[in-house]
């Protein structure tokens, strides 16, 4: 995803993990605990995007369903 500050494109950018249906991106990660930063991860791409939901997902758990945090901007 391209980054642009006051109409000028930066020469960095952000790579999201997956988006569905142009709606919802998915941030995936496969670590010990989620922490703030990989919320705060996720909220960045949420708003350099446009988003208003995304799913941060990690895979590093006994059953999937408790490493799902929905977060809506």
């Amino acid at each position: 995803m391209p980054v642009r500050y006051k109409g000028t494109a930066i020469d960095c950018g952000y790579r999201l993990d997956i988006v569905v249906a142009i709606q919802v991106v998915m941030e995936l990660k496969t670590v010990e605990k989620l922490l703030p930063v990989h919320e705060a991860q996720l909220l960045t791409y949420l708003r350099l995007g446009g988003y208003t939901r995304g799913l941060l997902i990690n895979f590093n758990t006994a059953v999937l369903k408790d490493g799902i945090k929905r977060m809506v901007l």
